[in-house]
Parts: structure tokens; sequence; C-alpha cells
């Protein structure tokens, strides 16, 4: 009998020794942060072998080649359009806007890591609510002539999925241009055969990037989470709403769906155009899917009643070492003066951001961050409850959302500057998803976004410290346990 054991327990250390040994090879053979590196050899020696699974769904990179794809249609071809577009930004006539210092360097900022050039002439309309944006969005692609261009992480087989691709369908048969990209993962439960009427009627559709079938792609990570919609090159939308019934609150699970979206029509719409077909041609395996005349696709575009809402766009994702988005919220925070106002789902920042906004709130900065008050990720949330108490033990004013479920992603800026888009303030938006966002200079249209905010205030309950120190030991202890895996979440 002791002998048995002995063999047994041998047999356990040995396989320890092992998964010891595959975790470390596993772990640094790729490339990662640093936090992450060590928050997966956390998961793989702590929950030996399972550990191993759950790495194959979250930890693996998307192959090189993959990411070389991406990465060459982000210069390829599209080159000459990017030089179009510099060429009409520098010989424009100088507008009655003026680019204070603070406009100009973060400019600079996205014009340098992202080619992301500055759009002086936008109409922009904000839409919070999805019955709103979606009335909209149909009826512009309703009178689309040309082209209907659309990227979505989600895009249900429900009424409002089935409804968007009835008309779709409609569209193509007209003769007019539709491109549909969707997320495999995302899109969970929709198979490709979704979409094969559209394909019969002249239309295409395709997933982002990876295989047709995620029974052939074990990959939860790096996924397109980006949207957006261009419609002749001339409307454009871009935010934080998917396709589905929940987004229009028809879920009990989440009740009335709070987001924030935005219409674009002007020349803000290059960069989306410009995202929009790059994604397209890294996706498509069939070289007659491919876009390869851009001309008709950036058409001028005369903007009514003289707006001047100015914008760039820019996009981030893991095929890059730069984690763009994240570097803009950065240079945002650490331009404030007065105030920063921040609505997020998900609030798991990294160092850096944590960093800089300890630097606002004791510099005198107002820094209120809005959360849900309900999860949709149980680990997710009890992280974002970290980070909210870690916050409000800085200083901030913490929020929490009570009526349904918030999934605005926005930050304003002393009334001057914005961010509204795909990305949240998390690891996952600033290191493994596919995200766009639009970085605002208008003091008209920041002033709405403000206003919204403090509309939302009444919907919501101050988590003080005090609050936060009242909830349970078990919640607590979630909420340090969750936060162990932040870089991982």
């Amino acid at each position: 009998m002791a002998m048995t054991w002995d063999i047994i327990r041998t047999i356990l250390l040995v396989i320890i020794f092992i998964n010891e040994l595959a975790a470390i090879f596993t772990v640094f053979r790729e490339r990662k942060d640093i936090s992450a590196t060590w928050a997966w050899l956390l998961v793989l020696t702590l929950i030996p072998v399972i550990g191993f699974i759950i790495y194959a769904f979250l930890g693996r990179k998307p192959t090189q080649k993959r990411m070389e794809r991406i990465k060459s249609q982000t210069r390829l071809k599209l080159k000459e359009a990017v030089e179009r577009q510099r060429n009409q930004f520098i010989n424009m006539p100088k507008p009655k806007f003026s680019i204070t210092q603070i406009y100009r360097r973060t400019i600079l900022l996205f014009q340098s890591i992202d080619e992301a050039f500055l759009s002086r002439h936008n109409h922009v309309e904000i839409f919070t609510d999805g019955n709103e944006l979606f009335k909209q969005m149909f009826e512009d692609i309703s009178n689309a002539t040309q082209s209907i261009h659309m990227e979505f992480y989600t895009i249900y087989n429900d009424k409002i999925g089935n409804q968007l691709r009835t008309l779709l369908e409609q569209k193509a048969a007209e003769g007019v241009e539709v491109r549909v990209l969707y997320d495999s993962w995302g899109s969970m439960g929709v198979k490709p055969s979704f979409y094969d009427n559209l394909r019969e009627l002249g239309g295409y559709a395709s997933p982002f990037l990876m295989t047709r079938s995620n029974f052939f792609d074990f990959r939860i990570n790096y996924r397109n989470h980006r949207k957006i919609v261009v419609i002749d090159g001339k409307i454009g939308y871009i935010g934080g709403f998917n396709i589905g019934d929940q987004y229009l609150g028809r879920l009990p699970k989440f009740g009335p769906w709070r987001d924030t979206h935005l219409r674009v029509i002007g020349g803000a719409n290059f960069g989306l155009q410009r995202r929009f077909i790059g994604d397209w041609n890294a996706s498509v395996k069939n070289k007659t899917s491919l876009i390869d005349h851009y001309h008709p696709y950036f058409p001028q575009i005369k903007v009514e009643g003289g707006s001047t809402v100015a914008m760039q766009t820019v996009a981030s994702g893991p095929e890059g070492d730069l984690e763009k988005i994240k570097l803009g919220y950065l240079r945002l925070i650490n331009a404030a003066q007065d105030h920063i106002w921040i609505q997020t789902p998900y609030l798991i920042p990294d160092d850096s951001i944590m960093d800089a906004l300890r630097v606002a709130i004791h510099s005198g900065v107002d820094v209120r961050i809005m959360i849900p008050c309900k999860p949709d990720h149980p680990f997710v949330y009890r992280a974002t409850e970290f980070y909210a108490k870690t916050l409000a033990a800085e200083g901030a004013t913490i929020y929490k959302y009570q009526e349904g479920f918030l999934h605005a992603k926005t930050m304003m800026i002393d009334g001057r500057m914005a961010s509204v888009g795909s990305a949240n303030l998390d690891f996952r938006s600033f290191k493994l998803n596919f995200e766009i966002n639009a970085f605002v200079y208008d003091l008209k249209l920041v002033d709405q976004l403000e206003k919204i905010f403090v509309e939302d205030i009444r919907n919501c309950r101050v988590m003080t410290l005090e609050r936060f120190e009242e909830q349970s030991r078990w919640l607590k202890f979630k909420q340090y346990f969750s936060r162990l895996f932040s870089p991982i979440l």
C-alpha cells in the first residue's frame, strides 16, 4: 500500500514538473506583455492540464501570416488614397476653426502613429438609443445608390439582424455593392449560410481574418470589435452598438441598453472607408472579392449648413506594437486641465492609464467614471469593481448606471475634446482586439456629449469608498481574485 502511494506521488510530481516546463515554454515562446506573461503562468501553474485548454482558447495569438495580411493591407494600395487626403488637407483653405496647441499635439500624434488625418468639415449626430439609431441607419441604407460597407463584431440571427439582412438583400438586388464583414466569434451561432441569399443576389459577406468556423479556430481573443458602416462613401457610423435585439433593450437580462454612436457626414468617412477596405482585403480569400479600385469609395463631400466638426478616426489592433487608441486616451488624460469624464462598461486599465488618472486626480482635475450596475461577464465585472474602488480611494467620482446596461465607450476632456468608439478602457481593447474610435475636436459636439453624461448621472448611484467597503467579504475576494487575471480578461 505504501509503495502504491509512493508511485502515485511520483507520477503527480512528474506531471507537475512537466506541466511547469510546458507552461514556461508555452508562455515565453510568444512575445507578450510582461503582465500578461505572468498572468498566464499563474493560470497554467495553478490549473494543470486544464490551464492549457484555457490557453488554447484565450492565449494564442493569430498566426503571423494573418497578422501580415492585415498589416500589409494597411499600407498597400491605400497609400494613394491616403496621399490624396493629405494633399487635400494641406491645400484646403484655412477654415475659421482654430487649432489650439492642445488639439495640435493630439492631432499630430494620430497622424504619426495611424496616418489618421484631420477632417475639419463634418456634420455629426449623436445616438444613445438603439431604436432611433437603427431607424436612421436603415433609412440611409435604403437610400444608398452605390455602396454599403458594414463591419461589426456582432450581427445576430434575430429580429433586427434579419431585418438588416433583408434590407441588404434588397439593395444588392438593385445593383448596389453590399459588403458585410463580421466577427465569427462575436456573431456566434450565425452560420455562413445566413448570407447565402445575399451572395446569390450579388452581395458579399465574410468573417474577419479568422477561419469560417470557430470549431477550427478556438481563439477567443484577438477579435474584430470594430463597428463601421459607410454608405456611398458619404455617410458613416461609428460607436458602441452592434446588430442584435439586446442592443434595442429587448433582452430582459440586460434591460434598456445605453450606448453611444455617431452618424457622420463629411470627410471623416475617409478614415472609416479606408479601415473597412483594409480589413476586407485582409479577410477575403477569393481574389475576385478584393476591392482593388479605390477612387469611387472616396468621393468629394460637401457638407451643407457650414458644419465644422473636426475629427480623426483611429484604428488599433494586435498586428502592431503601438497601442494606438490607448496612446490617444493617455494623450487626452494628460492634456486635461479641468475635468475628465469617462463612460466604459469594462474598467480594467493598465498601469500607464492608472498612473495618468492618478496624476490627474491629485493635480485637481475632476475625474468622473461611469460603469454599469450589472455584469455581462462576471470575472470582467468584478475586476472592473476592483479598479473602480481603487480610483474612488484616489479621489475619483464613481457612478454605477442603474437604468439597464451601460455599454457606451466615451471620454470627454475639458469640454474641448472627446472620444467615441468601440474601445473600452481595458487590456482587451488596448492589446487584444481590433478597435476603432473617433477623436473629436469641437466645442458644441463635446458639450452635447457632456450634457448626455450629466443626464445619465440622474440614473446612477454614486459609489463612494464607504459603499465599496460595505460590500461582503466574498464579493471583495472575487474582485481581488479577478484583478489577478486583468491582463488576460
